[in-house]
Parts: structure tokens; sequence; C-alpha cells
């Protein structure tokens, strides 16, 4: 199995999620979080002075899908779905999960997800 965690812009949510769900995964988490990339935020201008936003708000999305071709396509209703073309757009990351266990019921491994 693949952990794929996506910081993503907040607006971007729904259509993710939307996309997500048409594959067979209504299931995810989502977290709101705070970073910034090599821009290192932005710069914006009030009342004549400018101020720093370092850290600017993004949504962290996570689900668990089975290895194989279950990984790609999931990846590519991400990214097709959260790209605006703007620098900010977020990351990907796939990392591999060597177990699952389902709380209520002890099943484990695929039968968990």
């Amino acid at each position: 199995m693949k952990k794929i965690e996506a910081i993503i812009r907040p607006e971007r949510v729904s259509a993710v999620k939307q996309a997500l769900e048409l594959l067979g995964y209504p299931g995810m988490t989502l977290t709101e979080v705070k970073g910034h990339g090599k821009q290192k935020g932005l710069v914006q201008q009030w009342r004549g002075g400018q101020y720093r936003i370092e850290f600017l708000p993004k949504v962290k999305l996570e689900l668990v899908v089975e290895n194989g071709e279950a990984v790609e396509p999931v990846l590519q209703a991400i990214v097709e779905n959260a790209r605006t073309g703007e620098a900010g757009d977020g990351k990907i990351f796939v990392c591999p999960v060597e177990e699952v266990v389902r709380i209520r019921t002890g099943e484990r491994g695929a039968d968990a997800v």
C-alpha cells in the first residue's frame, strides 16, 4: 500500500475531492496547514506599506491506496484538478505503508483501508 500526501491550494479542494470520488476513493483526511516553498511567501501592500505573508494557507490531503496500478490514476487526478499554473500549486508525496489496522474491527491490510 502507498500513502499519498498532497499539499494543495484550499480553493482546489472541492475539485480534487470530486475527482477522487469518481475514481472510487471517497475516504481521505484533510488538514488545514500553512507553509511556503521556494517563493518564501508573498509581499502585499496595504495602506501604502508593504508586509510579508511568510506562511500561506494550504490543505494537506492524505489517502492510502493499494500498490501498483491504483497509485498513478490518483496522482493524475490530483495534479489535473489542483493545478493552476501559478507558483504555490503544491506538492505530492508518495510513501510506503507497512500496515493498516481498522480500530473498530481489528481488520488489517487492504481490508482495513
